[in-house]
Order: structure tokens, then C-alpha cells, then sequence
């Protein structure tokens, strides 16, 4: 089975009350912590090469991975992947992306649907006209013989045109008419909740039906959302889709996540970041966590509060032992997780002078404030709140990782 997925230790913000959906083992909804969500941009079929990225980005944190299943030689692959990560020992669930041919593609190849643990459809790519029926009704059906979730997933830039021809006729005929871009948050929301209603009235259960409405604007996510919510008790997928890369791209996602989930929306998320050239996929990931973690909604790994500086702060020995800190707690993560159940709580404080650093180390479980421009060259150390030690000399560094490795030991071991 997965991992089990941690709740919270700080208080939980109020959540929108959902359907509980079972991905692979991984509860999404009904209560359950955030679940992230990321995907591969590797050629499916490639299994060697796909296999290999799911493996890194369950490593770094994600709890669900969506491949592309866009062509025959990747629902070939689909199983392949599933045992090359089986022999690692992965059991991450796996969702099946499908656009256009999906119906046909799980029609002929039934172990490429066996393997997954999920399928997305987008209701905007399924068919068109006459076809679009027929298709969408083949691929509910082909979740409900193989007892799979789906997400329904919406996006803005391949929405069904025939539901948003319908709402702007019928806003044609209002006075006044609403503006374009109300009908088309509208005609996003109108495509997930008449797609989900049709999925059911096929015969697939509400509790096996996740919902997202992906927007590339904050605002139009935040609207759409609000929206979504507030018509209906499925379980809902957030995400900003092609938020960019770099810097914007990390902004503009958190924003729009945070805003939605300090209101309780959202049960699962994916943070849709364009890689830099020759980036790692797993960046997505970490933003996810550092997003659900800033908000005291998950924890995953222990928080080093460090000094930004300032000209009292001529030194950069505090920068650079915030960074030794951060670089050892990484390194150390993976034993630590093991013999010390709860460590991803721990708050270290790294501070670089007497204005706030006495008060910032003694709020933090350990913490040093370190000496600015012209302070005694000396190191107070505060342990849960109290002054332990004032170290001097060379080994600062050295002594203060022996004392939060301590502290460690001393407060989650078992």
C-alpha cells in the first residue's frame, strides 16, 4: 500500500465538506490531509524513462502521478511502468491522461485501464457533435468495469465549444448581457458539473468522481472555484494550468492555492511549473509541499526560520549556516523519517543578530542568534524556548547541528 499520508499538526483551517474518493489507496476528500499531485513529461512510451521519473517525483513527495496516455505504444507501456516501479517497491497510483482517443485506446488495450489507479478526461476533448456522447459514455463505463476513479477535468483552453455556445445564446438574450468573461467562468463550471451528472447517470458513483476546472488567470481560478464549490459535494482538484516557469510561475500558483484553500476548497493539488531547460520535474512538488506546509496545513519536513539581513548584519556566517542547517536537515530526512516519527514539526531558528533573533530562537524549538555588526562575538542557543548555551569560537557551526541532532533524538525518538 501507500505511504500513509500525515494529517496536520497545527491547527486545521475549516474544509468544504466532500465526497471521500479512493485513489489506489490514497484518500482524497472527506476530511483527508491535501493529497499532491504531479505528472510526467516524459514519452509514455518510454517506460524505462517514465518509470524512472514517477520513481523521482514519489521520492520528492508526490502522492499521485498522471502519465499521458495518448497513443498506442503508450497504453502498451502503461503496465511495463506499473511493474518497473512494483520492483522498486513504488506502489504509487497512477492516472491515465486521456484526450480524443481514449475511449479507443482503453477499448483495445483493457491492461493499460487494469494498471491504472485513475483516469482524467477532459470533457472539451472526448468528441465532438454526435460523437461526443457515445465517447464519453464508452469511457465511464470502462471506469466503472475496472471500478476507477475519474477526474473530470475542465481547462479553459479546450472547453466543450457546445456548452459554451449554449450559455452565450442565452446571455445574448439577457438585459444586459453579462460580461464575456462571466460566461466563460460559467461555461467552465456548467461543463464539470453536467459532465459529473452524466458520469453518474452511466452508473459511475459520485464518490468516484474528482472535478477540477483549470484556469491560467488567479482571478479566474479563484472565481471558478467559488463557484464549483459551492454547486456541489465532489471532491476537487486545484490547480493553476500553464502558470509558467520560474519565479512567476511559483508566484502565481500559490497565490491562487492559497487563497482557495484558506477558504476549505480543494482536496488534492497540482502546481503546473514549466521546467527550466534541463530542469527537474520534481520542483513542482516542493512547491506544493512548501504551499500546503506555509499554510499549517501538512508538514513535511522541519522549518529553518533564517534572517533575511541587514547592514546589521556585516557577516554572512549566519546565511551561510542557515544553509549548512537546511542542506544537513535534507541529507538527514530520509533516516530521520524513519526513527523519529513527528520530526517533520521541528521548527530551527538561525538568526543573524540581537534585534530579533533572541526573540525568533526562543520562539522556534532550537534556535541561535548569532552576532551582528559590532555584538559581542557569541552565540546564544535557546532550547524549547530556554537559554541552553552561548558558543564562541570556530566550531559554531559544528556544535549547533550536534544540539539540534540532539534535541532530535531526545524529543521524537522512540
Amino acid at each position: 500500500m501507500p505511504a500513509t499520508i500525515q494529517s496536520p499538526s497545527a491547527e486545521a483551517l475549516p474544509r468544504r465538506p466532500c465526497r471521500a474518493v479512493d485513489v489506489g489507496g490514497v484518500r482524497i476528500g472527506g476530511g483527508a490531509p491535501i493529497v499532491i499531485q504531479s505528472m510526467t513529461n516524459t514519452d509514455t512510451a518510454d517506460a524505462a524513462a517514465t518509470a524512472t521519473q514517477v520513481a523521482e517525483l514519489s521520492r520528492a513527495g508526490s502522492e499521485i502521478v498522471r502519465i499521458t496516455v495518448n497513443n498506442e505504444a503508450a497504453a502498451l507501456a502503461v503496465p511495463t511502468i506499473r511493474e518497473r516501479l512494483a520492483r522498486q517497491g513504488i506502489e504509487i497510483p497512477l492516472v491515465g491522461d486521456f484526450h480524443f482517443n481514449g475511449h479507443r485506446l482503453l477499448g483495445r488495450h483493457p491492461e493499460c485501464a487494469a494498471a491504472l489507479s485513475k483516469m482524467r478526461i477532459n470533457p472539451g476533448n472526448v468528441g465532438k457533435g454526435s460523437r461526443r456522447d457515445p465517447q464519453f459514455t464508452e469511457m465511464i463505463e470502462i471506469a466503472c468495469r475496472h471500478e476507477l476513479p475519474v477526474r473530470i477535468g475542465v481547462n479553459w483552453g479546450s472547453l466543450d465549444q457546445a456548452v459554451l455556445t449554449r450559455l452565450m445564446d442565452d446571455n445574448a438574450r439577457r438585459s444586459p448581457p453579462l460580461p464575456p468573461e462571466a460566461i466563460m467562468r460559467e461555461a467552465v463550471v456548467t461543463s464539470a458539473l453536467e459532465s459529473a451528472a452524466r458520469a453518474e447517470a452511466i452508473g459511475l458513483p459520485a464518490d468516484r468522481i474528482v472535478l477540477s476546472c483549470k484556469m491560467s488567470g488567479v482571478q479566474d481560478l479563484v472565481a471558478v472555484y467559488r463557484n464549483l464549490a459551492g454547486r456541489c459535494d465532489y471532491a476537487l482538484h486545484l490547480g493553476l494550468t500553464e502558470a509558467g516557469m520560474g519565479v512567476p510561475g511559483i508566484v502565481s500558483s500559490s497565490a491562487a492555492l492559497a487563497i482557495l484553500l484558506q477558504e476549505g476548497v480543494g482536496d488534492t493539488i497540482r502546481v503546473s511549473l514549466t521546467p527550466e531547460p534541463g530542469g527537474t520535474r520534481t520542483r513542482e512538488v516542493a512547491v506544493a509541499q512548501q504551499v500546503l506546509q506555509s499554510m499549517g496545513l501538512r508538514d513535511f519536513t522541519p522549518r529553518v526560520t533564517a534572517c533575511p539581513g541587514c547592514g546589521r548584519t556585516s557577516s554572512d556566517y549566519f546565511q551561510r549556516l542557515a544553509e549548512q542547517i537546511r542542506h544537513h536537515i535534507d541529507e538527514r530526512m530520509p533516516e530521520w523519517r524513519t526513527r523519529y516519527p513527528g520530526v517533520e514539526r521541528l521548527r530551527v531558528a538561525v538568526m543573524g543578530c540581537v534585534v530579533n533573533g533572541p526573540g525568533e530562537s526562543r520562539h522556534a524549538d532550537v534556535g541561535i542568534s548569532l552576532p551582528g555588526a559590532g555584538e559581542q562575538p557569541a552565540a546564544p542557543v535557546y532550547v524549547d524556548g530556554e537559554k541552553r548555551v552561548t558558543l564562541k569560537g570556530e566550531r559554531i557551526a559544528e556544535e549547533f547541528t550536534a544540539i539540534v541532532e540532539d534535541y532530535i533524538a531526545r524529543r521524537f525518538g522512540t
